[in-house]
C-alpha cells in the first residue's frame, strides 16, 4: 500500500529531500518578497474599493474624504513596517508576534496572539481566493456559476504547490506578483503623465453614474463613525505584514537584515500602489456602491441586478489604458492571479507558526516536523482544510468574508508592539553602552507609537465591524485559544505522569517481568521507556539493544547524553534518518537482522501510552501504530507493545464498569435479566 501511494505522491509533490538540504530551500530577497508579501501587495486590488464602498453610504460627496483616509492608512503602514523591523532584529527565530508576546507579556498573551494569527491566516486564504474567483468570474461566467467548487479547487492547487516546498512555490509565485506590481506602477505613471502632461480627461466606466445615498447629510458623530469604518476597511492593505517576522528562518543569511530589507521594500511598494490607485480613482471619477443594483443610478434609474460592478483597479485600468488594450488585459489577468497567490502568505505563515506552537505543546506534535519536501506538510493541509470549510460555509462571497478580516491581525499587532516596549525596557535596565542605549531608546519610541496606533485601530475595527461579522473572527480566536490550552494541559499532565525518577525506586515501571527480548524502540527516557527496558531485560534473549531514530539532531544528542548520565546498561543504537522518517529506518534495520540470521526471530518491543478518551488517540502513538502495521507483515518478527496506563485510562475503566452495572428503568423491579430468562423457561416447562 505504501508503494502504491508513493508514486502519485511523488508525481504531485516531487521527490523527498534530505534534511541536510534544508539550506538549499532558503529564500533570497527577490523570491522572499512575493512569497511573504503577496498578501499586502495584492490587497491594493480591493482595499481602495472597500474605502469607496463605505463612503458611498453618504453619497458621492463623501468621496473627497478618501485621500485623507489614504493618508491615515499610509501612516499606519509605515508605523507597522518600522515597528516590525525592530521585531525581526530582536527575535529572528521565526516566532514573530507569538514569541514577542510570550517572552515579554506572558504565555496567555502569546496564546492570544497565536489564536489571532491562526484565524487571520485562514481568513487570508479564504478572502484572497474568493476575491480572485470574483475577479475571474467577470470574464468567465462558469466560474461565477460554480464559484464554491472553483474556490475549493484553487485551494487544492495552492496546497499541492506549497507541499512541493517553499522555494519551489516561491519561484512559481514570483512571476505573476512582479507582473502585477509592474502593471500597477505602469498604470500609475502613465495615468499621471496623461493627466498632468498631456492634459487628457480619463473617465472610468462608472464616471457618469450617480449614487443614491443611504444616509443624506451625515454630520457629527455619524460622519465620524462612517469615516472610521471606511478607514478600518482600508486597513485591509496591512494584512500579511506580520508574515515576514514569522518567516525569518526561511531567509538566506544574514536572515534578520534580509527580512528587514524585504519588509521595507514591501511597505514602500504597497503604500505607493495604494495611494496611486486612490488618486487615479478620484481623477477618473470611479463610482462604487455596497448595493449597486439599487444605489447606482444611470440615466435617472437604477442600473438593476444585471449590472456587474467591476473592482476599482479594473475601472481605473480601463480609464488609463483603454478597454481591451494589451496592458489592460495583462493587468486584469495578473490581478486575478495574484489574488489567488496572495493566499501563499498564509501558506508560509500558518505552518511555521503551527510548528512553533507544536514545539511548545499547544498543538499536536505532528505539526512540528517537516514533510518530505522540507515544508511543514501537516500544517499546510490543516490550513487548506479550514479555509475550504470557510469558503463552503460562506459561499465563497468575499463581501461577507472580508467583514471577518483584520480583527485578528490588529490583535497581534497591538500585543506584539506592547511586548517590544517591555523588551526594550528590560534591556535598558542593564545596558551601559551609550550608543546601544540610544539605539534602544529610538527603537522603543517606534514600538511605543506602533502599540498606541495599532491599539487605537483595533478599537475602531471592533467598534465598526463587530456587528458586520467580526464577532465570528473573535469566536474563532476563542475556540483556538481554548483548544490549544486544553492540548497544553494534556501534554503537561502526561509529561508529569511519565517523568522518569532520578533514583531507582521499586515501582511497577522498573520491576523485571519474566523473559524474552531483542530490540526496544526508544524516543525519550521516560517511565514508559524504562518499563519497556525492564520488561525486555529478563526475557532472556541472546542480544538486547535499544534503538532510536535520529529525526531531530538536538533531541538525539540530548537522549544520548541522558542515556550516559543515567548509566543504563543497555547499548543504544542510533539510526540516521536524512528524510525525517521513523518507520522506514526501523523496518530496514529489522530486515537486515533477519537477513544476517534468517533462522533467528526478532522481537521488537514498543512502549505505548494507554489513554482513555478518543481524542487523546490523535495526540499519541501515531508512530507506534505505523510501525506495528508494517512490522506485522515482516516474516520472523514479533511485535510486543508494553502499555503504560495514563490516569485518563483509569477513568475510562470506571466508566466502562458503570456501563456494565447499569440497569434499564424498571429492571430492578422485574429482576435481573438472567433471573427473568430462567423464570420464563420454567413457566414454559410447566405449561
Amino acid at each position: 500500500m505504501s508503494k502504491l501511494t508513493d508514486v502519485p505522491k511523488r508525481i504531485l509533490i516531487g521527490r523527498a529531500l534530505r534534511s541536510d538540504r534544508l539550506g538549499e530551500t532558503l529564500l533570497p530577497k527577490r523570491v522572499a518578497l512575493p512569497v511573504f508579501a503577496s498578501d499586502p501587495l495584492s490587497s491594493v486590488a480591493y482595499a481602495p474599493g472597500e474605502v469607496l464602498l463605505v463612503l458611498s453610504i453618504a453619497g458621492v460627496s463623501a468621496y473627497h474624504f478618501s485621500p485623507w483616509i489614504a493618508v491615515a492608512v499610509v501612516v499606519l503602514m509605515f508605523t507597522v513596517v518600522a515597528s516590525y523591523r525592530q521585531n525581526v532584529h530582536a527575535y529572528p527565530s521565526g516566532g514573530g508576534d507569538y514569541e514577542v508576546a510570550t517572552t515579554n507579556l506572558g504565555p496567555r498573551a502569546g496564546l492570544t496572539v497565536a489564536s489571532a494569527l491562526l484565524v487571520d491566516y485562514v481568513l487570508t486564504v479564504a478572502v484572497s481566493i474568493a476575491s480572485g474567483i470574483e475577479n475571474l468570474g467577470s470574464a468567465i461566467p462558469f466560474v461565477v456559476e460554480h464559484k464554491v467548487i472553483c474556490a475549493v479547487a484553487v485551494v487544492v492547487l495552492l496546497t499541492l504547490m506549497n507541499l512541493r516546498g517553499v522555494k519551489e512555490s516561491g519561484k512559481l509565485f514570483a512571476i505573476p506578483t512582479y507582473v502585477f506590481v509592474g502593471g500597477v506602477f505602469i498604470m500609475i505613471v502613465w495615468g499621471a503623465f496623461r493627466g498632468l502632461v498631456l492634459g487628457d480627461t480619463m473617465r472610468a466606466p462608472t464616471a457618469g453614474f450617480h449614487i443614491r445615498a443611504e444616509h443624506q447629510g451625515l454630520a457629527g458623530f455619524a460622519l465620524v463613525f462612517l469615516l472610521l469604518r471606511a478607514f478600518s476597511s482600508g486597513c485591509a492593505a496591512l494584512t500579511g505584514v506580520e508574515a515576514i517576522s514569522n518567516g525569518v528562518p526561511a531567509f538566506r543569511k544574514p536572515k534578520s537584515r534580509n527580512a528587514a530589507t524585504t519588509l521595507a521594500m514591501m511597505g514602500l511598494l504597497a503604500v505607493t500602489m495604494f495611494c496611486g490607485i486612490i488618486a487615479l480613482a478620484m481623477t477618473t471619477k470611479v463610482r462604487m456602491a455596497e448595493n449597486p443594483a439599487v444605489d447606482l443610478i444611470r440615466g435617472g434609474s437604477p442600473v438593476g441586478s444585471s449590472f456587474v460592478q467591476d473592482p476599482v483597479i479594473s475601472q481605473v485600468a480601463e480609464a488609463v489604458f483603454g478597454d481591451g488594450s494589451f496592458l489592460f488585459v495583462v493587468l486584469a489577468a495578473a490581478t486575478a492571479l495574484v489574488l489567488f497567490l496572495a493566499a501563499n502568505t498564509a501558506y508560509n505563515g500558518f505552518p511555521l507558526l503551527g510548528s512553533i506552537l507544536a514545539q511548545d505543546r499547544y498543538l499536536p506534535r505532528q505539526l512540528h516536523t517537516r514533510g518530505d519536501r522540507l515544508a511543514f506538510s501537516n500544517g499546510i493541509v490543516l490550513l487548506a482544510g479550514a479555509a475550504a470549510l470557510l469558503l463552503i460555509v460562506y459561499g465563497a462571497d468575499s463581501t461577507r468574508l472580508i467583514q471577518l478580516y483584520i480583527v485578528g491581525v490588529f490583535v497581534s499587532f497591538t500585543l506584539s508592539q506592547t511586548g517590544m516596549v517591555r523588551h526594550w525596557n528590560r534591556h535598558l535596565r542593564t545596558e551601559k553602552d551609550q550608543a546601544k542605549r540610544r539605539h534602544m531608546i529610538r527603537s522603543r519610541a517606534i514600538n511605543t507609537f506602533g502599540a498606541f496606533f495599532t491599539g487605537l485601530v483595533l478599537v475602531v475595527v471592533l467598534a465598526t465591524k463587530f456587528s458586520h461579522g467580526a464577532w465570528v473572527a473573535l469566536l474563532g480566536m476563542c475556540i483556538f485559544y481554548a483548544t490549544m490550552t486544553a492540548i497544553r494541559k494534556h501534554y503537561d499532565r502526561v509529561a508529569d505522569e511519565i517523568a522518569a525518577p532520578e533514583e531507582p525506586v521499586p515501582t511497577d515501571d522498573l520491576v523485571r517481568p519474566s523473559r524474552v527480548h531483542s530490540v526496544v524502540l526508544i524516543s525519550k527516557i521516560h517511565r514508559p521507556a524504562l518499563r519497556a527496558l525492564a520488561y525486555a531485560k529478563l526475557l532472556r534473549a541472546d542480544s538486547l539493544e535499544a534503538l532510536s531514530v535520529n529525526v531531530d539532531a538536538a533531541e538525539t544528542k540530548a537522549l544520548r547524553a541522558e542515556w550516559e548520565r543515567r548509566g543504563i546498561d543497555v547499548p543504544l543504537k542510533i539510526l540516521d534518518s536524512p528524510y525525517r522518517e521513523v518507520t522506514r529506518p526501523v523496518i530496514d534495520y529489522v530486515k537486515s537482522l533477519r537477513k544476517e540470521s534468517p533462522r533467528d526471530a526478532v522481537s521488537v518491543i514498543i512502549p505505548e501510552y494507554v489513554v482513555g478518551h478518543w481524542y487523546e488517540h490523535l495526540l499519541h502513538n501515531q508512530s507506534a501504530l505505523r510501525l506495528k502495521g508494517r512490522l506485522l507483515f515482516t516474516p520472523g518478527v514479533m511485535v510486543t507493545s508494553v502499555p503504560y496506563q495514563l490516569q485518563s485510562s483509569e477513568a475510562a475503566k470506571v466508566r466502562a464498569r458503570r456501563r456494565l452495572e447499569w440497569n434499564a428503568p424498571g429492571a430492578v423491579r422485574r429482576g435481573p435479566k438472567e433471573h427473568r430468562d430462567h423464570h420464563h423457561r420454567e413457566s414454559g416447562t410447566k405449561r
